[in-house]
């Protein structure tokens, strides 16, 4: 059942829109040169100049996150004494996977009008903006084709209903999608599939898919043409694929799934063994299909940094690495292994730190004896190296227990892996698949984290391998009465050291005029303002009869956080 909480919750968001542009518009030296929306100089002293890709930005409107329900109090003290339990963290990757193939999430289904796709997409970012995520994962290549214009693979049948045929009334959807998660402070990751060039028998293939192109490089397997990843071209094509929506796209982040060599299937061999004789370099053919893989990550890896440095980039693999049984350092679990089936040595890649992320699938229950949840999880804390660990969690599976696995029946199992991966200091968000499941909202959990878990805001966690350098605090704050409630106005700052300017803006309210400045607890977060020139906030909750502190700082795209600019009110 829906609290009170939520309900308010929707109230606010769908009425209040507290952020704005600033009137008139702030007049100051530009903290980059005119060019793609995409640009951010590397995090390096001093930046270097890069030229500029794509055509200029068109202006979006500025977009404000509130927080519903906002108490007075009269002091600290007692602020802290009506928010029972822990503070909620500030800073917690929460993203959905949005799946194309097979229309999964989206388009609803194929050859749906433009007009359409861009509705569904925008409620589908409503809501997920609503529910308190702060990314989301896009598929946009299913088998080599496209959701999006600038590519030399064919369009995608899953958006059209015949692969090779453009959206009419013409739009670029990955362009569109990149716009509208970015008006709703959303992080955009771009979700390739690097295996598939075709999806099954049936598929739609245009004739200038790489299968006619370049069939040398294709091997059968189960019914669907593959990738050869032995071969070294193949690799570098793949890589070639990714670089060019780098930098075509003003993508946050670069992801990819499961999908390397392929799952086993009964009576199926994957007859790669010329290609093996012609380059394996002495090495057993399972240690050579492996460190196939791994160049392919490594190359993916530097064609993202050669490109824009600030992209991330994360990998989505099968949640077990080994079986205890075949090494000691493998996890107490007895399931498929990504290292012996899928030749994905994913421990190596954050070893190594080849990856700023990784996101196992743990789709399993805490009851599942094969593989219990807390058991992968607690795993992958411990091997995760110096990247970010994001729990993959199965929210498909909520409400279909089975003999085999009948935790997923309970509805206390999907708040509970939330609330253990919040214990484990090394878990630093989750991603849930898939956007379906949320919007269909079985047992209730979309609820659950809409008005609990993720009631209030957080900031995505930092990367300071990709960029230490928090950007300049805004100044000139000042604030002013007015008939619709507090309002708050500051400038832009100027250029951080490592040239970035704001992407966002975070505004705290304490009550008190000298209150503490608990600026690491998100529950005192009353608005975020997203756009580098949404420079007003008004606070419509504010009580006219209390005092005042407000906070407001500066975030830059990799996420870091200015220091603080302090105005205090009547």
């Amino acid at each position: 059942m829906r609290s009170t909480a939520f309900l308010w919750l929707l109230l606010f968001v769908f009425i209040g829109d507290g952020c704005r542009r600033a009137k008139p518009a702030v007049t100051r030296t530009p903290v980059r040169p005119p060019s793609t929306a995409a640009r951010k100089p590397v995090a390096v002293k001093p930046a270097p100049s890069k030229p500029a890709i794509g055509k200029a930005p068109t202006p979006k409107p500025s977009v404000v996150v509130p927080v519903a329900d906002t108490v007075e109090f009269d002091n600290l003290a007692d602020q802290l004494a009506g928010m029972p339990g822990v503070a909620p963290p500030k800073r917690e990757f929460r993203a959905v996977w949005v799946a194309t193939v097979d229309n999964i999430d989206w388009p609803s289904r194929k050859g749906l009008p433009t007009t359409d796709q861009q509705r569904e997409i925008k409620a589908m970012f409503d809501q997920h903006q609503q529910m308190g995520l702060n990314a989301v994962v896009v598929q946009i290549r299913s088998a080599a084709d496209a959701f999006y214009a600038k590519s030399s693979e064919p369009w995608s049948e899953w958006l059209t209903g015949q692969q090779g045929l453009a959206p009419e009334p013409f739009y670029d959807p990955l362009e569109f999608m990149i716009d509208e998660a970015h008006q709703r402070g959303l992080e955009f990751h771009a979700w390739f599939n690097l295996d598939r060039a075709t999806f099954s028998k049936k598929a739609s293939v245009a004739p200038t898919n790489i299968v006619f192109r370049k069939p040398e490089w294709i091997l059968e397997y189960g019914g669907r043409k593959l990738f050869n990843l032995g071969v070294p071209a193949v690799r570098s094509y793949i890589a070639g694929v990714v670089a060019n929506v780098v930098r075509e796209y003003d993508v946050d982040g670069i992801h990819f799934d499961d999908y390397f060599y392929p799952y086993a299937e009964a009576g199926q061999i994957l007859r790669d063994d010329e290609t093996y004789q012609a380059n394996f370099n002495g090495m057993k053919k399972d240690d050579w299909r492996r460190d196939n893989v791994t160049k392919l990550v490594a190359e993916l890896r530097d064609s993202i940094r050669a490109n824009k440095p600030w992209v991330k980039f994360g990998i989505s693999p099968f949640g077990i690495w080994k079986n205890r049984s075949n090494d000691p350092e493998g996890s107490l679990t007895n399931g498929g292994q990504s290292y012996y089936d899928l030749y994905a040595d994913t421990r190596k890649w954050v070893r190594d730190g080849l990856i700023d992320y990784i996101v196992p699938q743990v789709y399993f229950s805490s009851e599942f004896g094969r593989a219990p949840y807390k058991t992968l999880v607690e795993w992958w804390t411990r091997n995760s190296g110096k990247v970010h660990l994001y729990v993959g969690q199965g929210a498909y599976r909520v409400g279909r227990g089975s003999e085999r696995d009948p935790g997923w029946g309970r509805a206390t199992e999907f708040p509970n892996q939330v609330r253990y991966n919040r214990q484990q200091p090394g878990v630093l968000g989750s991603i849930f698949f898939s956007a379906k499941s949320l919007m269909t909202n079985p047992l209730a959990i979309r609820d659950s984290l809409q008005a609990n878990f993720y009631h209030h805001p957080a900031l995505v966690p930092t990367m300071p391998w990709l960029d230490s350098i928090p950007p300049l605090p805004p100044h000139d704050l000042k604030a002013a009465m007015t008939p619709e409630g507090v309002e708050l106005y500051w400038q832009q700052p100027g250029q951080a050291l490592d040239g970035d300017g704001a992407n966002s803006y975070v505004v705290y309210r304490f009550e008190g005029r000298r209150p503490r400045l608990l600026m690491n607890d998100p529950r005192f977060i009353v608005a975020r303002c997203f756009g580098e020139s949404s420079t007003r906030f008004i606070d419509k909750n504010a009580d006219p009869r209390k005092k005042y502190t407000y906070v407001v700082t500066a975030v830059d795209r990799l996420n870091n956080e200015s220091r603080e600019t302090v105005i205090r009110v009547q």
